[in-house]
């Protein structure tokens, strides 16, 4: 699918009279991928590469084009079960346009950063500062999910909301290489500002740009720490739990197991004393009720 934007009042709208200068191909198809090769003359590679969520970040500078892969996080769905994604995106910097590629529908162009847009440059930069704040969003979703968990992990003997945990971790360290990598770009971005072209005030964004990444990526890194160091523990919790219920389980049983060994003694075909007692019947439910409560009385003042 392909989608035509241009520049109109510092904001990018659709376009469709041809005065777009961003396409953005979503998903490109054989024909579209076989134009973006033979009439941009866009690396094969290159261009599978804005697709591979497992590639990383890079700036290439071709003969025709700038061809730069950053990573970004992929939106969320209910299927993934507490999986965050990394996805990548092609830019492909020509002289009066620019061609973006990416595997999935996303909302590229959407927030405050693209305000003010002047410039080709204006909008790849703040492509890369877009996929920043959006990773920031997804950590702080990540935080909020796990403090959730670990209520559930109080009271749960089962190992569901645990392994949800272990998922949240991993995501945490995908989104620590994405953002790793992206920090790799955008210094490289810094160092050939002159060759793409940067004004003083898209290198001062820049500047900006790399802070953000770097606080990024230390807000990542601290919440993969803490729940990296907290796993162990809240297994124990789990393992306590069910130690906990199966101690109960057994008290129960020892309560109820001691009522019937004395109605059992009673009830053998020998001779045994009350046999021909009248108030036998009760006085025989009353010992088997006061094995019970020696039971309990027992549980309560050890405090089991």
């Amino acid at each position: 699918m392909l989608r035509q934007l241009h520049i109109s009042d510092g904001k990018l709208v659709e376009s469709h009279n041809g005065e777009a200068v961003v396409f953005v191909y979503i998903a490109p198809d054989e024909n579209e991928r076989k134009y973006l090769v033979e009439q941009l003359k866009i690396d094969e590679h290159t261009l599978s590469s804005s697709l591979d969520p497992d590639e990383l970040s890079r700036l290439e500078f071709e003969p025709e084009h700038i061809a730069m892969i950053f990573k970004r996080p992929t939106r969320y769905r209910a299927e993934d079960n507490f999986l965050f994604k990394v996805g990548s995106a092609g830019v492909f910097v020509f002289k009066n346009f620019l061609v973006i590629v990416i595997s999935e529908d996303a909302p590229l162009f959407e927030g405050r950063p693209f305000t003010k847009v002047q410039s080709i440059q204006d909008i790849f930069l703040r492509l890369i500062y877009r996929a920043i704040i959006h990773f920031v969003e997804h950590i702080r979703g990540i935080n909020a999910v796990s403090s959730e968990l670990e209520q559930y992990i109080y009271t749960s003997m089962e190992n569901k909301h645990l392994l949800n945990l272990f998922t949240l971790e991993k995501s945490l360290v995908y989104y620590l290489n994405a953002i790793t990598s992206n920090g790799v770009l955008i210094e490289k971005l810094k160092n050939n500002a002159a060759k793409m072209g940067f004004t003083q005030e898209n290198i001062e964004f820049l500047d900006d740009i790399l802070i953000e990444n770097n606080q990024c990526h230390r807000q990542a890194e601290i919440y993969s720490q803490v729940l990296a160091s907290l796993m162990d523990a809240r297994a124990s919790i789990v393992g306590n739990n069910l130690n906990i219920r199966i101690k109960t389980l057994t008290l129960i049983t020892i309560a109820i197991m001691l009522p019937t060994l004395v109605v059992s003694i009673f009830s053998m075909n020998v001779k045994i004393p009350l046999a021909w007692h009248e108030n036998a019947f009760w006085i025989i439910t009353g010992l088997a009720a006061s094995s019970a409560l020696l039971v309990i009385s027992a549980w309560w003042h050890k405090r089991w």
